[in-house]
């Protein structure tokens, strides 16, 4: 089998991969869960992209960090249960049949594997940048249509008025600040449901060099 240098764009852009992507949030959405449509994994790709390029990794890597983010959910097509698992192995097929060399699959796989707080780990680059990137979305246009304000996934996500994650300029420190309306959810359901995902962060922040730190509504919280 040739070997082609398969780009972010090439990703992006192949109708088989959108289709997948499509079809895992249509079937997110009817089991009532936050989007995780194009708007989603676009954001993942380009955050864990240039978190790595800021951190001067090589232009390779950038790109299978992106190509990794664009990726990581089309395993909802199958079941939110082992989804990471699933959709890494989805990966490894459609990037073979495209002619990716082993070696780069095997990281985008790797990344993909690894993102999801239950089972993960950061073992490379590519995979701790799409960790900080997935888990640092929160924003209130990721709920589906009327907040259901009984459902705590709900309520904390459409709570999140603003959201940013940032590069100290020594980089030494990932900083994912909030901004939090109390009168909507307050500080602790966000740590009820998101303090597993914060421990990942930190370890993926570790991975990369880096201290990781939380503000919310101006208050730091630091790891």
């Amino acid at each position: 089998m040739n070997e082609n240098t398969i780009t972010y764009e090439d990703i992006r852009s192949n109708p088989n991969i959108r289709t997948y992507i499509q079809k895992a949030d249509e079937m997110l959405s009817a089991l009532g869960f936050t989007e995780h449509s194009f708007a989603h994994v676009t954001l993942c790709a380009q955050k864990a992209g240039d978190l790595l390029a800021a951190l001067g990794y090589s232009p390779r890597e950038v790109e299978l960090a992106r190509i990794a983010g664009f990726m990581h959910d089309i395993g909802n097509t199958v079941n939110r249960v082992a989804h990471a698992q699933s959709g890494a192995l989805m990966a490894f097929r459609l990037l073979e049949e495209l002619g990716m060399a082993p070696e780069e699959v095997a990281t985008v796989v790797a990344a993909i594997g690894n993102h999801d707080e239950g089972t993960a780990q950061p073992v490379n680059p590519a995979s701790a940048a799409l960790i900080l990137a997935d888990k640092s979305d929160v924003r209130r246009n990721r709920v589906r249509g009327p907040v259901r304000h009984h459902e705590i996934h709900d309520r904390v996500n459409y709570a999140v008025t603003n959201s940013s994650l940032q590069l100290s300029q020594d980089r030494s420190i990932i900083l994912l600040r909030l901004e939090l309306d109390s009168a909507i959810s307050d500080v602790m359901d966000y740590f009820e449901i998101f303090m597993q995902r914060m421990v990942l962060c930190k370890k993926a922040a570790n991975f990369l060099k880096l201290r990781f730190h939380l503000e919310i509504n101006g208050v730091l919280l630091v790891s």
